[in-house]
C-alpha cells in the first residue's frame, strides 16, 4: 500500500472517528495478506475492533458517571476474611439477574466488613453491562432531595433518580435523618418500587431503622417496600481496615 493511499485511509477513519480500526487497522491488513483472508474477513476484524474500542468507550462514560468513590471488583474482594458471606451467592449476583428482575440488594453490617466494595463491585458489573448507574451516599442522595424540595426541582430529580436501572445508596444511618428527609427517601424508595433495582448498605439492622428515621412508621414503610423483593446480606466479621494492623501485630 502507497504512503499516499495510506495517508488517506488513515484521514478518513480519523474523520469518521474510527479510532479502533485506526489503531489495528495495519496490524489486520498484514495479517490478512499472510494468511490470505476473504475481503469480507478482512473487513470483519476491522469491524470487531472498532466495536471492541466503541465498547470499551461507553462502558467508561457508564463508570464514570456512576460516580463510584473507587474501582474495586468482586475479584478483588478477600471472601475468606469474611466466612459470614457465602461466595457463591454474591458471585451469582455478578449475573446481574437482579437488574433484571428490578430486585434489591441489601448490605448490612458493622463498618469496614466490605459493604461499599461489594456494591461497588457490582456497579461496576453493571456499568460493563451499559446498564444505567448511579453511586450515592444516602447523605448525600437526602442533601440533593431536600434541596430539591426546597427550590422546586424535586420532581425532576426523583424521576431522574427513578429512570435508573441500578441506584446504589451507601451508608444509610451514618447521619441521623430528619422526618422531612425520611418521607423524601420513601417517596424515591416508593417510585422505584418495581421499576429499578437498588442497592443499599447500612451498619443498622432493619429494628433499629426506626431509630435512624426517627419515626417507626415511615421506617416500616420504606422497609416493606425495600425488602418485597430483595436478597439481604447480613455481613458480620472484622474490619478490612484493621486487617493490616491485625497482621502486623501477630507477625510480631
Amino acid at each position: 500500500m502507497s504512503n499516499k493511499l495510506t495517508a488517506y485511509l488513515e484521514s478518513q477513519m480519523q474523520a469518521l472517528k474510527l479510532k479502533g480500526m485506526l489503531a489495528h487497522y495495519q496490524e489486520i491488513t498484514e495479517k490478512a495478506s499472510q494468511n490470505n483472508l476473504s475481503y469480507t474477513e478482512y473487513l470483519s476484524l476491522l469491524f470487531e475492533e472498532e466495536l471492541k474500542r466503541k465498547n470499551e468507550g461507553t462502558v467508561k462514560t457508564k463508570i464514570n458517571k456512576a460516580r463510584f468513590p473507587f474501582i474495586k471488583t468482586l475479584e478483588e474482594f478477600d471472601f475468606s476474611f469474611q466466612p459470614s458471606i457465602r461466595e457463591k451467592e454474591i458471585i451469582s449476583l455478578s449475573s446481574l439477574d437482579f437488574v433484571e428482575k428490578k430486585e434489591n440488594i441489601i448490605f448490612l453490617g458493622p463498618p469496614g466488613v466490605g459493604k461499599t466494595h461489594l456494591s461497588v463491585a457490582l456497579g461496576i458489573k453493571a456499568c460493563m453491562a451499559k446498564y444505567r448507574v448511579v453511586f450515592i451516599t444516602a447523605q448525600k442522595l437526602l442533601e440533593e432531595l431536600l434541596l430539591s424540595a426546597k427550590d422546586g426541582s424535586l420532581l425532576d430529580k426523583l424521576l431522574g433518580y427513578s429512570r435508573l436501572n441500578l441506584l446504589i445508596i451507601d451508608e444509610l444511618g451514618y447521619m441521623p435523618v430528619t422526618k422531612e428527609q425520611a418521607n423524601l427517601l420513601f417517596r424515591l424508595v416508593s417510585m422505584r418500587y418495581e421499576k429499578g433495582s437498588i442497592i443499599l448498605t447500612s451498619n443498622y439492622n432493619f429494628n433499629e431503622w426506626g431509630e435512624i428515621f426517627s419515626d417507626q412508621v415511615v421506617a416500616a414503610a420504606i422497609i416493606d417496600r425495600l425488602v418485597h423483593h430483595a436478597r439481604i446480606f447480613y455481613i458480620n466479621g472484622t474490619s478490612y481496615r484493621l486487617k493490616g494492623k491485625l497482621k502486623a501485630a501477630n507477625d510480631r
